[in-house]
């Protein structure tokens, strides 16, 4: 697929993204989830080879490449590793028919105001150039919004919107994502105040220019219809945000033209020690699950 050609698969494909970037502070416990105890790794560089070689075996089972999942979030390491005939895993993944994603962010200050900020980025320039260099067609970035301040959250979203322009300027497509904790006990409130924020930010998008964002999963149903029908939006993806695949996706079905972008909702029940058959099976079920849920099929 050419760039034009992922665009058009992200506008209207059916089906979900999954994410496939656990950064350093996730990866121990993505790791466990998987059944790789912390004593069967020493030091990050084994520990990022491990995940490594989970991702490699998600992206290379059959049903990874059944025409439902749409895209894959990668993680900077994983973006530049190879998979198993050699080809950098970006374009294994076009090839497949699986539009490629690049996380870019670098964590996230202290709350502040409800909210937490992105850290700098000051190499993104160049991690766009070496992105696109390899054929991705876009990057994510993650922030979180505690609480409804009406400042914590505002700044929240026009730091996503000052990052996502200037991947735009790049060439490439951001997804932009402020997501609400589920734990907030302003939740509705902050939803609703992320919402607001993000239509006026979308004023800042050049015309004939699109934005993703990926969101939590609203306590009300379409609450984020606005966004998913703006022509400055190419697509509006949910995070699963510590629920389960069975409540994210009885959730995420509650709203039309939101699609997943699901992580250990999509990875909870694979295990290290199955084999490639059962692997696939238990895969392939929460593929077909999560794509269920998306489409309404």
């Amino acid at each position: 697929m050419n760039f034009d050609e992922m665009k058009q698969r992200m506008a209207t494909g059916k089906g979900f993204i999954a994410a496939l970037d656990q950064s350093g502070g996730s990866t121990p416990k993505a790791l466990a989830a998987y059944g790789v105890a912390e004593d069967e790794w020493d030091g990050e560089e084994e520990m990022f080879a491990q995940i490594h070689k989970m991702r490699c075996r998600i992206v290379d089972s059959p049903s990874f490449s059944n025409g439902k999942v749409l895209g894959a979030i990668l993680f900077e390491k994983t973006m530049n590793g190879c998979s198993g005939d050699g080809s950098p895993i970006p374009e294994l993944l076009a090839r497949r028919g699986v539009v490629p994603f690049l996380k870019v962010d670098k964590g996230m200050h202290d709350e502040e105001n409800g909210a937490q900020l992105m850290k700098p980025m000051p190499t993104l320039d160049e991690d766009c150039a070496r992105a696109k260099e390899l054929g991705v067609f876009g990057t994510k970035m993650r922030s979180v919004i505690h609480e409804a301040n009406e400042d914590g959250v505002a700044a929240n979203i026009a730091q996503q919107m000052d990052f996502g322009l200037q991947i735009l300027s790049n060439g490439l497509v951001p997804i932009l994502e402020p997501e609400v904790s589920l734990k907030s006990g302003s939740r509705a409130q902050a939803e609703a105040l992320v919402l607001s924020n993000a239509l006026d930010q979308l004023n800042r998008v050049p015309e004939g220019q699109q934005v993703m964002w990926k969101l939590t999963i609203p306590a009300e149903p379409n609450l984020y219809q606005p966004l998913i029908d703006h022509p400055k939006v190419l697509r509006v993806v949910a995070l699963s945000g510590g629920y389960s695949r069975e409540e994210a996706c009885r959730e995420l079905a509650k709203n039309d033209g939101m699609i997943a972008s699901f992580s250990r909702a999509l990875l909870e029940v694979l295990n290290a020690k199955m084999d490639d058959q059962q692997f696939d099976q238990a895969l392939g079920n929460a593929i077909d699950e999560i794509a269920c849920a998306s489409t309404g099929d």
